[in-house]
């Protein structure tokens, strides 16, 4: 007997992340240790920490998706309007 999950297409998660958040998390957690080590200051680990911290993911969907929805809403895509005078 097998057991799969309900959604065979969804992303992998590991708590509330995706992978790839986790992933750059891992990798900007070590420059974050590398760069207070070498005293460049605590900037890279506030980065790191703030990514962290919007890349949480909440019945699918996180703060950064929404920023970067604005984003293409107010400054990236093209907007189309049709313009009808029809009575």
């Amino acid at each position: 007997m097998y057991i799969y999950p309900s959604n065979l297409t969804a992303k992998p998660k590991l708590w509330l992340w995706e992978l790839r958040d986790i992933a750059i998390i891992g990798v900007g957690l070590l420059l974050s240790v590398f760069a207070l080590v070498q005293g460049i200051g605590m900037f890279p680990l506030v980065i790191t920490v703030l990514f962290a911290f919007l890349a949480i993911r909440v019945e699918g969907t996180c703060v950064l998706d929404f920023i970067h929805y604005a984003a293409d809403f107010l400054f990236l895509k093209q907007q189309y309007y049709e313009w009808r005078d029809t009575p």
